[in-house]
């Protein structure tokens, strides 16, 4: 298994659209972190980017994130991902408290409008 977390500096981004890069741990069926790798983020809006189908091929089913809104989620949602919102921390951390049952879907999303007018909700 797979999960992923939008990274900035080491740390879970809060914007999930603008992160630098996304770090993912490849888990093993004992739930312990294996793997590390990162992939650069795509420019521009989560919910307008393609890494939703970059991650889905790379064999991610779990998203850990801090804010996203609908458009990102829906994205992600229909590419297989399953997404954990409210998280923060060293990115980690987080991946192994999600491990260990420790997190749970905050439910909350994001909400503002691009320069370019459209509002994502992310």
């Amino acid at each position: 298994m797979k999960i992923a977390l939008p990274t900035r500096e080491g740390r879970i981004d809060n914007h999930f659209g603008h992160c630098e890069m996304y770090t993912v741990f490849t888990v093993s069926e004992n739930r312990e972190i294996v793997g590390t790798e990162t992939i650069p983020s795509p420019q521009g809006c989560g919910c307008k980017s393609n890494i939703a189908s970059v991650l889905q091929a790379q064999g991610v089913v779990v998203m850990l994130a801090g804010n996203m809104g609908a458009g990102a989620l829906n994205v992600l949602g229909n590419h297989g991902i399953q997404v954990v919102r409210g998280c923060s921390g060293e990115v980690k951390t987080v991946a192994e408290a999600w491990l260990k049952g420790e997190l749970a879907d905050s439910g909350v999303g994001c909400s503002h409008t691009h320069d370019d007018g459209h509002v994502c909700n992310h």
